[in-house]
């Protein structure tokens, strides 16, 4: 863990002055300055790995958006800029759309995370049971930590709307692309919904003949989505109000 720091630590270094001799590093820095990506944004991501290398004991709400915006927000802002979308009302939904899938994937993931002494469930809605206590949860921890996870789930749901919402932006192909995402991965919370928030019983997957099924409903359902094609809206500014400061976070909400 300590040289993971110091490796990470040092690409932060290099990200920020430019410079670096490691060509993986070097390639990143061409590719931030030919699609005119913000440093601070994988800088911000970083950040958010460093995090991960120690004991993970997350306190409240605010923190935990932090997290994900840093883990998986970033990456929408990345890939956004990429794709060469350059309409700056589409980065704060992109944003959303990361958060909204590592809300999944941290509910989806309660015992393994636990394994590894991380618990990202929110000290101020579980009473801050440490993460051996969710590995073989008694009765108590069941009843809590499954309320925990449909509110976190129903809290994913909005960040997935404002996600979907910003798809329009999108070059088309990459647009159908997300859609399948981040539905098939919103269906991670539905398949653990069904089964009682019952995360001790292991990781719920979606099979294959689902998928296919997923994705045939999300690309019908997308045709007839006029929001799909063209923007119908604006940003909810509630949804960035645990975010100050950070890169494109929607500024009418700090």
């Amino acid at each position: 863990k300590d040289h993971a720091h110091q490796v990470l630590s040092k690409v932060i270094s290099e990200v920020n002055t430019g410079i670096s001799s490691d060509p993986v590093i070097n390639d990143a820095i061409k590719l931030f300055n030919k699609k005119n990506i913000d440093i601070r944004v994988p800088i911000e991501l970083i950040n958010g790995v460093l995090s991960d290398l120690k004991s993970v004991r997350i306190a409240s709400e605010d923190q935990l958006l932090i997290y994900c915006y840093r883990v998986a927000g970033t990456v929408g802002l990345m890939m956004s800029k990429i794709l060469d979308v350059n309409d700056e009302r589409a980065y704060a939904h992109a944003i959303d759309l990361g958060i909204a899938m590592q809300l999944t994937n941290i509910c989806r993931d309660v015992t393994e995370d636990a394994i590894m002494q991380r618990r990202y469930i929110p000290g101020s809605m579980c009473n801050n049971p440490e993460p051996d206590l969710l590995i073989n949860p008694n009765k108590e921890i069941k009843i809590l930590i499954s309320k925990n996870l449909n509110d976190l789930l129903h809290m994913a749901d909005n960040y997935y709307q404002s996600g979907h919402d910003g798809l329009c932006f999108l070059p088309l192909r990459a647009r159908m692309g997300m859609a399948i995402a981040a539905f098939l991965y919103r269906h991670f919370g539905v398949k653990l919904k069904n089964k009682n928030y019952e995360f001790w019983m292991g990781r719920v997957f979606v099979p294959k003949a689902l998928k296919l099924k997923l994705t045939a409903q999300i690309l019908l359902r997308s045709i007839f989505d006029t929001g799909f094609h063209k923007y119908k809206g604006q940003h909810q500014v509630q949804l960035h109000q645990s975010l100050k400061n950070l890169p494109y976070a929607n500024e009418s909400a700090l």
